[in-house]
């Protein structure tokens, strides 16, 4: 690869170290080697603020980014992976304009703040069912994700969706099988069956989902985004169905890692936990200061469409690019005190939900799951503690971020 980084700067999001805490690699890479080649994932790495804004924004860079990968198979890896690529392909967050243009039109009518608003009430609903559950725990030590932070919007996105609650470890397991492809898991090595065959399974159960709900429309978001047309222009059923793939997925992934970070990072930073306890109208600061500090989108992954020079580095047409926003939102060229987790901060243009056409749908949602989840899980317990026994355990993935457990003490 053209230009020469640090001889002693590798980054490796395999190594334990980096997944519990890749900050210190972050500066070192935005100082030294702001635009990095990392042979361990085979692509280059992108770390400024300013750098990573562009990018987002940029005509040089692709997010379809599978028909390449797909095509470099060989016949039996490419016949597995068939019907996924073929459903991802139809994703928002895997198509360029004009493509992208036209799904978001038709999407955008189901993505109504006002619609947004009246799901609130739903998951107010929900966060009270599972923080009842949990009380019934006593002191016990339990897995805060497994039993609230995962299953919250997952039973918002699942209402959404008509999809009955109790398929929820049916959803979690096709969902995780996806997961170890699309986040970019660095130690499994059956993803490409795992990823097929949860994409089979969800692809199935929501085509006859959608046929069902065409035979009895009732009003809910699902039949929103049957009905969504744009000057007559609506989604056809392969569209619908992936589209309630991405919704179920990144719904309820991303949030998933909003709460249980949003609760790592306050118990952690007890002075910041004491502030929002004083004044609960710090609840929405104190979400976009988690979605900086420590964001559930560690990295947006994309592909160089036309051959550039950044920072000396020579980029071609087909590499990939990690775009890395959790490095970009810590970066002192652009926050004053990045390292700093302050809920209060009011400076925070933080880049977490992405830029430009392909800013993220959901975010409204997963801002307001995340607010009422954490407000009422502090509320509810203000023992809550992290467990002295046994540390968090961070998900092996490049694009999401967030803890695959996390054991806290109820009360004290």
């Amino acid at each position: 690869m053209d230009g020469q980084g640090a001889d002693d700067l590798v980054y490796d999001p395999s190594d334990p170290a980096v997944m519990a805490d890749p900050f210190p690699v972050y500066a070192r890479l935005r100082d030294e080697d702001p635009v990095h080649w990392s042979p361990s994932v085979k692509s280059w790495i992108v770390t400024r603020y300013d750098d990573v804004r562009d990018l987002l924004l940029s005509d040089h860079l692709s997010v379809n980014r599978l028909v390449r990968f797909y095509t470099a198979r060989p016949p039996e890896e490419a016949a597995l992976l068939r019907d996924l690529i073929h459903y991802l392909n139809l994703w928002l967050a895997f198509r360029d304009p004009p493509d992208h243009t036209r799904l978001r039109r038709i999407m955008r009518h189901a993505f109504t703040a006002p619609a947004i608003e009246r799901m609130r009430p739903n998951i107010v609903e929900i966060t009270e069912m599972l923080l009842d559950r949990l009380e019934t725990r006593g002191a016990a030590r339990v897995d805060l994700i497994r039993e609230f932070a995962l299953q919250l919007p997952a039973f918002v996105i699942m209402d959404l969706l008509d999809v009955p609650r109790d398929r929820l470890d049916d959803f979690k397991a096709w969902s995780d099988d996806m997961a170890v492809f699309i986040g970019g898991a660095r130690n499994a090595t059956d993803k490409y069956t795992r990823a097929a065959r949860g994409c089979r399974k969800m692809s199935a159960y929501f085509r006859d989902l959608v046929a069902e709900r065409r035979r009895d429309p009732r009003p809910s978001f699902l039949m929103d985004l049957i009905e969504a047309q744009d000057d007559g222009d609506s989604l056809t059923d392969d569209e619908l169905v992936a589209t309630c793939i991405l919704v179920l997925f990144a719904g309820h992934e991303t949030t998933t890692n909003l709460i249980g970070n949003a609760a790592l990072l306050l118990l952690r930073h007890p002075d910041q936990l004491a502030s929002l306890r004083a004044d609960p109208g710090r609840i929405h600061g104190a979400i976009e200061e988690v979605l900086r500090y420590d964001g559930p989108t560690n990295a947006l992954v994309r592909e160089v469409a036309e051959d550039h020079v950044l920072h000396g580095r020579h980029l071609r047409e087909g590499d990939r690019v990690f775009v890395m926003v959790n490095s970009a939102n810590r970066d002192p060229r652009q926050f004053s005190e990045p390292e700093r987790f302050d809920i209060t901060r009011t400076q925070n243009r933080h880049l977490t939900f992405g830029q430009g056409i392909h800013l993220c749908l959901g975010a409204k949602l997963a801002r307001e799951e995340g607010r009422v989840a954490v407000q009422a899980l502090f509320e509810r317990f203000p023992e809550l503690a992290l467990d002295p026994e046994e540390p968090p355990e961070w998900l092996d993935a490049m694009v999401p971020r967030g803890t695959r457990r996390l054991p806290v003490r109820l009360k004290g």
